[in-house]
C-alpha cells in the first residue's frame, strides 16, 4: 500500500472547481510545485540499468508523496563522477549519490566483500543478500550516510574481441575491471585496466582495452556488442552499488518523507535485481541475433584452474582482515548462508 503523506504535512487540499457546460461537467485543479527537491547523481550514462533504478525510485518517491517531493536525476557524471561520488554527497554537491563502493579501495571493506567471486547465480539473489548483510552488519564505513538503495549486477563475465577459453588466451589481454574483478583479472594472467564504466565505450572503440569483465547487459545498453563478439561462459564476482544520502541531509527531511524512503529501500534491491536479470537476458538474445555474439566455454581441464585462482581471491581477503579490523570471516559465513536461502527461494519462484 502506498504511503500518503499530505495529512501529516498538513497541506491544504487541492481546490476543485466545478464547471458546468452543455457537454457535461469538468474539473479544474490548481497546480502546486513540489515542497522538497532532491538531487540524485550517478556517474554512468542514463542507458545503464542503475540509471533505470534511479528513474524507478524517482517515480515511486514522487507518487508516494503525492508530488510533494520532486527528484532531479543527474546521470553520466554531470554532477558527480565515479571516484568523488561519496565525498560529493558528504559535501552537499548532491542530496543522493549512487556509486560503486569498490571504486574507493579500502573505504568500504564489507561492500568490497560482496563483490568477491563467491558463486552468486544472478543479480536478484545477490542484491537481496547484499541488503540483508548491510542491515545486519551496519558497516562503520557507512556511519555518515543514510542508505537509500543497495543492489548488484549479475556475476561478471569476460566480454572480449577475441575468444578467451584458457589461461593462455587471457594472458596479457587488456581487460577492464575494478575491485575484486580487477584482482580476478590479475589472478587469471590478464593485464587489467581500472577505469570508470563511463570511459569504457571510447576505450573499446579506440583499442585502448581488449574487453571487459562485468555484467552482460552493457553489450546492448552501451552498444559494446559492435566490438566485443565473445563472452566467456565463466561467472566471477558481482559489482555492488550503494545509493546514499548524508546523515545531516537526512535529518533535515520531514518524518513522513523519511518514512517513504525507508519503505522504498528494501524494495529497490528486489526490483533492481529482477530488472537487471531480465535486461541481461534480453541483451544477450539481442547481441546473439543482431551482432553475432558467441558464448564460448572454457577448454577441457581449464575450469579447475580458474576456480583455484578465484578461491585464492577470497582467501586473500580473509587473510587481509585476519587482525579483526573488520568481521570478514563472520561476514563471509553469513553471506553464504543468506545466499543459499535466497537461491532456494529464487529456484522455487518465491523471490
Amino acid at each position: 500500500m502506498q504511503t500518503k503523506i499530505y495529512d501529516t504535512f498538513n497541506f491544504k487540499a487541492m481546490m476543485a472547481v466545478a464547471v458546468v457546460a452543455f457537454i457535461g461537467i469538468g474539473f479544474v485543479q490548481t497546480a502546486r510545485a513540489a515542497d522538497i527537491t532532491l538531487t540524485y547523481a550517478f556517474y554512468a550514462p542514463s542507458t545503464t540499468f542503475p540509471a533505470a533504478q534511479m528513474r524507478h525510485w524517482k517515480k515511486e518517491m514522487e507518487k508516494r508523496t503525492d508530488g510533494r517531493v520532486a527528484v532531479q536525476l543527474y546521470s553520466g557524471g554531470t554532477l558527480l563522477g565515479a571516484t568523488d561520488m561519496y565525498d560529493g554527497v558528504l559535501h552537499g554537491v548532491a542530496d543522493i549519490g549512487l556509486g560503486t563502493p569498490t571504486y574507493d579501495p579500502g573505504r568500504f571493506p564489507l561492500a568490497y566483500g560482496m563483490s568477491l567471486p563467491v558463486g552468486f547465480p544472478n543479480a536478484t539473489v545477490a542484491s537481496m543478500t547484499y541488503w540483508q548483510l548491510m542491515k545486519e552488519f551496519k558497516p562503520k564505513a557507512f556511519d555518515k550516510f543514510k542508505i537509500i538503495a543497495l543492489f548488484t549486477t549479475e556475476p561478471g563475465y569476460i566480454q572480449s574481441r577475441k575468444s578467451i577459453r584458457s589461461l593462455a588466451d587471457i594472458k596479457g589481454a587488456k581487460l577492464r575491471g575494478t575491485g575484486p574483478l580487477y584482482t580476478a583479472l590479475q589472478k587469471l594472467g590478464a593485464d587489467p585496466v581500472a577505469m570508470p564504466m563511463s570511459d569504457v565505450p571510447q576505450a573499446i572503440q579506440t583499442g585502448v582495452i581488449d574487453g571487459i569483465l562485468t555484467s552482460r547487459e552493457i553489450l546492448r545498453d552501451l552498444k559494446l556488442a559492435d566490438s566485443l563478439h565473445y563472452v566467456t561462459d565463466y561467472p566471477t564476482g558481482v559489482y555492488a552499488f550503494a545509493a546514499v544520502m548524508s546523515k545531516s541531509r537526512w535529518k533535515k527531511l520531514p518524518k513522513p518523507v523519511q518514512k517513504v524512503i525507508n519503505e522504498l529501500a528494501p524494495k529497490m534491491s528486489k526490483w533492481t535485481g529482477h530488472y537487471h536479470d531480465n535486461d541481461v537476458r534480453e541483451a544477450m538474445q539481442w547481441a546473439k541475433n543482431k551482432k553475432g555474439l558467441k558464448m564460448v566455454e572454457l577448454k577441457p581441464g581449464q575450469k579447475p584452474k580458474w576456480d583455484t585462482r578465484m578461491k585464492s581471491i577470497v582467501q586473500d581477503w580473509l587473510d587481509k582482515h585476519a587482525n579483526g579490523d573488520v568481521p570478514a570471516k563472520k561476514f563471509l559465513k553469513r553471506l553464504k548462508e543468506i545466499q543459499a536461502k535466497y537461491t532456494k527461494l529464487y529456484k522455487e519462484g518465491k523471490l
